[in-house]
Order: structure tokens, then C-alpha cells, then sequence
């Protein structure tokens, strides 16, 4: 009777341990719930937010890469030879085709022309020596008369080419561009140099121009008309 007294007495006794002990494995179970828990939401957010990110990464370097474009190949270089008497390009008329009924008026000008263009002039100076062509053909009969101008003009300037004696001395080389007027007397008249920097250079281009002889002045509409014209004179010294 003692025995089950003590018994009963002694389990009284430790409730409070086993009352703290269970109360201690609870705290310490959902300390631990509650770590693991915090430990794979964290695990979750990173690789997603990895994943996330990279996925970034790419579609901005794709981005990139799609938007760079080679810069264009330079232009060429051009490179341009001047001759030193000047020819006047050649100007190539087309046909054109009229319909029979079709009519043209020409209006007649009241006032005379004094002065035309050299490239659209019908009839260009003849220069002594040579003679008018005869082609039937309007192109290559101005073809040829332009050529034997232009043998003339050479022709005379390397005749009567002096190098002045003081652009010499001092080494001096340069082209000179005269213009001047081949007026509806033929003569040659509003000559003056229009590219060109030495003094003496320029007056002796001026007077290779001026000592051109006479010649047959261009014509419009069978009237004789003046004709500007530009020569470059090229004073070179070897």
C-alpha cells in the first residue's frame, strides 16, 4: 500500500519536468519547421529570380547584336586629268519624232542676239586655215569643225609662247584660265584671266589670247553672233 502510495507520489512530483520537456521538443519542432521552411522559399526565389535574369541577359544581347550594322564601304576616289587646252564637250542632239499634223511656231525675236552660248551655238568659228565642213550630218560636221578650231588655238599659243623671264628665275609653274569673246566680226575682244595667281604668268596668257588672229564668227539662224570660249595655258617649267 506504501509502494503504490510512493509510486503515485513521485510521478506527481516530475509532472512539471515532463510538462517542460514536451514543452521544450514543441518550441524546438516549430523552431525548425520554421527554418526549413524560411531555407526553401529562399532557394525558390533565387533560382527563379537566376532564371529570370538570364533569360533577360539573352533577349537584351540578341537585341544588340540585331541593331549593330556595318558602316558603309567609302565612296571611290575619283581622279581627274585636265588637258591643257580646253575642248568643249560635243552636245549630242536626239531625234524627235514629230506627228503630221503637228505644228510649230517659232516666234521671231525682236531684239538681235549679240552674244551665244559656245555649246549650243548652230555654227561655230571657223579658224583661218581651216574649212567649214560639209557633213550631212550635224553632229559630226560640228565634230570636225571643233577640231580644226581647237588645232588652231593650240597651234598658235605654242608659236607664240614666251616664258616670262622673272616667273623663271623664280620656278614658277602654273596653269592659267583665260576667257574671252570671239565676237560676230570674228575678232577677239573682253578678254581676262579667270583662275590664275602670278602676275606675269597672267599677262602673258593675256596676250597669247589677245594675238589671236581673226576669224569667221559663229552663226544663229544664219546671222553672225559673238561666242564666249575658255582656254587653260599651262606654263610649265622642266
Amino acid at each position: 500500500m506504501n509502494k503504490k502510495k510512493n509510486s503515485k507520489y513521485d510521478l506527481e512530483s516530475k509532472r512539471g519536468s515532463f510538462f517542460l520537456f514536451g514543452l521544450w521538443i514543441s518550441f524546438s519542432l516549430i523552431i525548425c519547421a520554421f527554418i526549413y521552411s524560411g531555407k526553401t522559399q529562399v532557394s525558390n526565389a533565387d533560382w527563379e529570380s537566376d532564371l529570370v535574369e538570364f533569360d533577360m541577359e539573352e533577349i537584351e544581347m540578341e537585341e544588340e547584336i540585331k541593331q549593330i550594322t556595318p558602316p558603309p564601304p567609302p565612296p571611290p576616289e575619283i581622279e581627274v586629268v585636265e588637258e591643257e587646252i580646253e575642248i568643249e564637250e560635243e552636245i549630242e542632239w536626239d531625234d524627235v519624232e514629230l506627228e503630221e499634223d503637228e505644228e510649230i511656231e517659232i516666234e521671231e525675236e525682236e531684239e538681235e542676239v549679240d552674244v551665244v552660248d559656245f555649246a549650243i551655238v548652230e555654227s561655230i568659228p571657223i579658224f583661218p586655215g581651216c574649212k567649214k565642213s560639209s557633213a550631212a550630218d550635224y553632229n559630226l560636221r560640228r565634230q570636225e569643225d571643233l577640231q580644226c578650231f581647237n588645232a588652231g588655238i593650240m597651234n598658235h599659243i605654242k608659236n607664240e609662247f614666251k616664258y616670262p623671264e622673272i616667273a623663271k628665275e623664280m620656278g614658277i609653274s602654273e596653269k592659267i584660265y583665260v576667257q574671252f569673246v570671239i565676237d560676230k566680226t570674228g575678232s577677239i575682244k573682253d578678254s581676262k584671266v579667270v583662275r590664275g595667281d602670278n602676275k606675269y604668268l597672267k599677262e602673258e596668257a593675256l596676250r597669247l589670247v589677245n594675238g589671236l588672229p581673226k576669224m569667221t564668227p559663229a552663226s544663229q539662224r544664219n546671222k553672225p553672233v559673238g561666242v564666249p570660249y575658255t582656254i587653260p595655258i599651262h606654263f610649265k617649267l622642266q
